[in-house]
């Protein structure tokens, strides 16, 4: 029998407990969402309220939500919205824009209804809505609740308390930050309104009680059949959930390869987290389906990915980066935020300047805790910062005001957004080592964010233009004048003086002659089939590359007679054949080519090495002579404070 979305009246009544507080001007709030009936790829929404004083009051879904910086418009996937009396008869809704909606006789108002499509597979080009941030309706398979796609709310009224019912198919689990009220059969509905289902054996209802509005955005839940481990890390019980169509990607995998870092973050963090739980939920698409865009979406007290499903030991290093810097959200801007973000205006956001912090700390801590963890070798720590150096100099406006970037990052600035990973880390990497200086030693990057931790906190915004003060009064005032030089004004950051005080000589500027392999980066790819590298355009190949005959749709099997290995050991073991090519006279390679009728054979390819001319921006290397002050300094940098 087709059943439509309950509105849980009877249930609510049944469960005397979760009863509609009917105040005026604080009424809470009872969705009800069924993921159990999808209709076209649709499923339906209710609000349950009453006690709304307004005669005329506006409805909201979203425009934008913090950690995107970006405009989504999820009102362009509510379809027939409609609103109703306690009586069931309609009200008179208009719709104002995409994202807003008037409704007339709002004390009258008992319930609102509207259906919602996803975004994973929209045709709606303009203002594409990132995956990691977006909506997935999937029947029977999996249902992504990245909750400002599906609830919205009344105006004036974000810190109202929420009651939040999924109806689920029996085998569907919730992966989620939250902490489930309860779970319920709901056998005892029975009406003969066509807004309430007859429920049946094969449902359950999971309920959710939320604070305020913004905890409820801040709250992704992903449905369906479970795939989940659970990782104690020190006071936080922390859930790992994959959804992976073909198999091909577990959490226990995810768990055993973030386990390591989780707990060294939280020793960075002095031994404590400030959550009680905490949620990584994985969606990984079908690798001929999946999106253009993937990664992560950070929240309080979970995070939700979103990347192509691929064999898991290709993204083994990546899934340790991204999970770092989104588990470091629970610093910033959860116990250190702005009043912005407090007061978050979802439909006419007003933005912090201190994007720096949020995001560019944040992505400085993802890194410096490996290398303080020896998760990464500290050659790989210059290689990470070098990347971003070349990164900011290279694709962004590298004298802009980071102040400015981040007031404007929703127009003016939208294409430097990016930065914040680049330069905004190398920020926090200047301010650590300064600092590290300034203190002979005893007080960092760590330490501050620990103090403004303390300062603030979860409940107590900081006022945007007050930030930079407190900082000062925290620290030195060398400190203020670094601020204002390079955060407020934007000036290319003193690369030169900062290494030189941990005894890093830096270079920005190299030419000469090296040995080559025949390739570069842009002329790679993996083949997922053969799950080896391949080349995806020869004329990107340098002189060597195309001297010893590599073309097009080669993939590398063999150099030197030696397997070349898959994808964890692929950067090691090509560095140190390159590293013996000097004392050697041939190169060889064997690859695998395919002809014109599709056959493939293996090919050997052979050429005398030679070298070729190089040129190289932004090298960093650790001075084999520092002194005694470089070397102070470099260990409380690099090391765990003893």
């Amino acid at each position: 029998m087709q059943r439509f979305l309950p509105l849980l009246i009877a249930v609510l009544l049944w469960f005397k407990s979760t009863s509609i507080n009917a105040l005026d001007n604080n009424p809470m709030f009872v969705y009800t969402l069924d993921i159990a009936n999808v209709v076209d790829d649709r499923v339906q929404v209710q609000l349950e309220t009453e006690g709304l004083s307004q005669n005329d009051i506006t409805f909201y879904i979203p425009k934008i939500i913090p950690g995107t910086y970006r405009v989504a418009d999820y009102g362009r996937f509510v379809s027939d919205f409609k609103a109703f009396d306690k009586k069931n008869k309609p009200l008179k809704v208009e719709r104002l824009d995409d994202n807003s909606w008037k409704i007339s006789k709002a004390k009258k108002l008992a319930r609102l209804s509207y259906w919602v499509d996803d975004t994973y597979d929209t045709e709606l080009e303009e203002n594409m809505i990132f995956p990691m941030a977006g909506t997935n309706i999937e029947a029977g398979k999996n249902i992504v609740i990245n909750t400002p796609g599906y609830f919205g709310y009344f105006e004036g009224m974000h810190k109202n308390e929420f009651e939040v019912n999924i109806v689920r198919p029996n085998d569907f689990y919730g992966s989620t930050g939250l902490i489930k009220t309860r779970s319920f059969k709901p056998n005892n509905l029975n009406s003969n309104s066509d807004n309430l289902i007859i429920a049946g054996d094969d449902v359950m209802v999971d309920t959710y009680h939320i604070s305020d509005y913004h905890r409820l955005i801040d709250s992704p839940i992903m449905y369906n059949v479970p795939d989940t481990t659970i990782i104690k890390v020190g006071n936080t019980e922390v859930l790992i959930s994959a959804y992976a169509p073909k198999g091909m990607i577990t959490s226990k995998f995810i768990a055993e390869n973030v386990e390591q870092i989780l707990m060294a973050q939280k020793e960075y963090l002095g031994g404590e987290l400030p959550v009680e739980k905490y949620a990584f939920i994985y969606y990984f698409e079908d690798y001929s389906k999946a999106l253009p865009v993937n990664g992560a979406l950070e929240h309080s007290y979970s995070s939700y990915y979103y990347f192509p499903e691929v064999p898991e030991q290709y993204l083994a290093q990546i899934l340790k980066d991204v999970a770092a810097h989104e588990f470091f959200h629970i610093v910033t801007p959860l116990n250190v935020h702005s009043e912005e973000i407090e007061y978050f205006d979802f439909n006419e956001p007003k933005m912090s300047s201190h994007l720096w912090m949020y995001e560019g700390i944040t992505e400085y801590f993802s890194d410096n805790v490996q290398v303080k963890y020896n998760i990464i070798s500290d050659e790989d720590y210059l290689n990470v910062l070098r990347e971003k150096i070349i990164n900011a100099a290279d694709k962004y406006n590298d004298t802009l005001s980071f102040t400015d970037l981040s007031k404007y990052t929703l127009d003016q600035y939208k294409d430097e957004y990016n930065n914040v990973y680049e330069k905004g880390a190398l920020i926090g990497m200047c301010l650590d080592i300064k600092l590290r200086q300034l203190s002979d030693g005893e007080y960092g990057v760590q330490e501050l964010m620990r103090d403004l931790s303390v300062k603030y906190g979860k409940t107590t915004p900081f006022k945007d233009d007050e930030l930079f003060g407190v900082i000062s009064q925290l620290t030195y005032p060398e400190i203020d004048d670094f601020i204002n030089r390079y955060i407020v004004q934007g000036g290319v950051l003193p690369y030169r003086e900062v290494f030189d005080i941990v005894g890093i000589d830096y270079l920005e500027y190299v030419e000469g002659e090296e040995y080559s392999l025949g390739f570069t980066l842009e002329a790679l790819t993996i083949d997922t089939v053969e799950q080896k590298i391949k080349i995806i355009d020869a004329d990107k190949l340098d002189s060597f590359g195309q001297k010893i005959g590599f073309e097009t749709g080669d993939i590398l099997v063999r150099i030197n007679g030696k397997d070349i290995p898959e994808l964890n050991g692929m950067a090691q073991f090509f560095f140190e054949e390159k590293s013996i090519l000097r004392e050697l006279d041939e190169l060889s390679y064997t690859v695998i080519r395919q002809n014109e009728n599709e056959e493939k054979r293996e090919v050997e390819l052979k050429a005398p090495v030679q070298t070729i001319p190089f040129e190289d921006e932004h090298v960093l290397m650790f001075n084999e002579n520092p002194s005694e002050d470089q070397l102070k300094v470099r260990e409380s940098w690099l090391r765990v404070k003893k």
